[in-house]
């Protein structure tokens, strides 16, 4: 990826970015000194692990068929996986704050791969379910070190490019592993579906293992050294001495990402039942093949999410640290466009019409979820990024994980998925209300986290 606009004159210093390395020459005019890579390769690991866990809502209908059961045990399986992540979730971002993040994270890409072999040699729907619930565990495991890893690459100039990176292959690998999961399902079998990607969730792990272990605190450095002067070249220590749980309540204490936690919650729980279900939406609905609402489903939606991510990142990026609030207030405008589009989406008839209003959705998610990412990163001291970046997918995981099954039970309950879908809307305009009340302190709290 290339840089921003070279400047004429560089301004070099050096500094400690890596731990028994020497000092670093870094370009305190470019946006990202370290250069994209470390992004890079963390939106790659995003993306596999969200493709080999949509799988399962692209072949839904050919694994209902082969193994009988119901919608409300098909909500469970992405709702159980979840869950099982979460039990997870606290001791990985205290290991995060503690441990050697890169390989952290390489090891998890590794049992992904091994997890997605055992669903497709699963001979029992049990088997199948653990399988899933063992995947679900393990995916959640890399959000903790991955989030702290780019907080320290980047500097706050070019956090929200890369946590849009980030969440851009996060979400790109929702539609992708639907219509991937459709597609193989219909040509080659269900199973063969989780032996193919196995392949490049091995590559991604190999890449993960190229990176190297940053300070913690470097972006923060970075960024005070732009408006002061001095040697940074010290590296920050991390002293945690209190319980886990203690230092999750002390976390939970900034406002801020108290009201990011509960927005994302809210958004994911939409989100969660969105993806899963649209598929098998657009068949009953519209009277389509599995494969072919798959396609469509995953096309469109990744059309959305890349224009998303790429305005929401560069909108928030502009004018942050200039307007006051800036990240936030651009994801409020984001998170309405994608209410305001799902309600269409699930209120009108007509094959183009639902899927021109899946894509604006997903632009307005999409555009919304980096820059959040990113302030939650802005208002959490390094020390505690880890920690800090669990507890938000530990919440937020749980919301996403009330969707699928919620849509599956009222599916059931009321025998119509249309309407089982309209109880994602509400949750979504809660979000839009609790973030614009945030938007009055996220200013102090960024301010408290760089002290």
């Amino acid at each position: 990826m290339s840089e921003a606009t070279e400047p004429e004159i560089a301004e070099q210093i050096e500094v400690a970015a890596f731990p028994g390395r020497p000092p670093v020459a870094i370009d305190l005019t470019k946006a990202a000194p370290f250069g994209w890579w470390a992004a890079a390769v963390i939106a790659l690991v995003a993306f596999i692990d969200r493709v080999e866990y949509n799988l399962v809502a692209g072949a839904l209908p050919a694994i209902q068929d082969h193994f009988h059961f119901s919608d409300t045990v098909a909500g469970a399986i992405p709702t159980a996986s979840a869950i099982a992540g979460v039990i997870l979730l606290l001791p990985a971002g205290r290991l995060a704050d503690r441990g050697r993040r890169t390989s952290i994270v390489g090891l998890v890409v590794l049992v992904w791969a091994l997890c997605s072999v055992l669903s497709g040699v699963a001979t029992t729907f049990a088997v199948f379910f653990v399988s899933r619930i063992l995947l679900g565990a393990a995916g959640q495991l890399y959000n903790p070190p991955a989030s702290s890893l780019l907080a320290d690459y980047y500097p706050g100039q070019a956090r929200g490019k890369a946590f849009g990176l980030e969440r851009a292959g996060y979400y790109m690998g929702l539609p992708v592993g639907v219509a991937l999961g459709g597609a193989l399902a219909q040509a080659v079998g269900w199973r063969s579906v989780f032996f193919i990607v196995a392949v490049p969730g091995l590559l991604v792990a190999l890449l993960v293992f190229t990176l190297r272990e940053p300070v913690r605190g470097l972006g923060d450095r970075i960024d005070r050294l732009r408006g002061t002067t001095g040697d940074l070249g010290h590296e920050e220590t991390t002293t945690l001495t209190a319980s886990m749980l203690g230092e999750a309540k002390e976390v939970l204490r900034i406002g801020s990402l108290r009201g990011v936690i509960i927005s994302l919650s809210m958004l994911y729980l939409g989100l969660g039942g969105l993806f899963y279900w649209l598929p098998t939406f657009l068949e009953r609905t519209e009277d389509l093949e599995y494969d072919a609402a798959a396609g469509l489903a995953g096309g469109v939606g990744g059309m959305g999410i890349v224009i998303g991510i790429i305005l929401g990142s560069r909108i928030g990026d502009r004018h942050h640290g200039t307007r006051s609030a800036w990240r936030l207030r651009t994801g409020v405008g984001f998170l309405a466009l994608g209410a305001l589009a799902l309600t269409g989406c699930v209120l009108l008839p007509g094959l183009p019409i639902r899927l021109t209003l899946v894509a604006l959705s997903c632009v307005g998610f999409a555009g919304a979820i980096p820059n959040l990412t990113a302030a939650s990163a802005d208002v959490v001291p390094a020390r505690q990024r880890g920690l800090g970046f669990a507890v938000l997918q530990f919440i937020t995981t749980l919301g996403g994980a009330a969707g699928p099954l919620m849509i599956g039970l009222l599916s059931d309950a009321v025998g119509s998925l249309r309407i089982a879908l309209l109880a994602l809307i509400p949750p979504l305009f809660i979000a839009i209300v609790v973030l614009q009340r945030t938007t009055r302190h996220y200013d102090e709290d960024a301010r408290r986290a760089v002290l």
